[in-house]
């Protein structure tokens, strides 16, 4: 699979990190241990159309929003994610 990374250009996967579901809305950091267990195990594993975020370790080290198939692993699209939204 090759990433379209927007610093970079096309890139294999392997210079990649997953870093999860980018719909994922994140607990506070206070918020208890229920809802903790909850954002982290009790996920979707959704096929079709999905937007994801990687990190591009092997080369400009960008948070990467992408958006791609999980049935067929076709990616649609590729875009920055700014400092503040990757570590919501």
């Amino acid at each position: 699979m090759r990433i379209p990374c927007p610093v970079c250009g096309p890139r294999s996967v392997s210079e990649f990190t997953y870093e999860g579901d980018a719909t994922v809305t994140r607990p506070a950091l206070d918020a208890d241990a229920d809802a903790w267990f909850a954002a982290v195990y009790q996920r979707a594993n959704p096929r079709g159309p999905h937007s994801e975020l990687w990190h591009h370790m092997g080369g400009c080290r960008s948070i990467i929003r992408v958006e791609r198939d999980t049935g067929t692993h076709a990616i649609t699209g590729a875009s920055l994610v700014s400092p503040h939204e990757a570590s919501e």
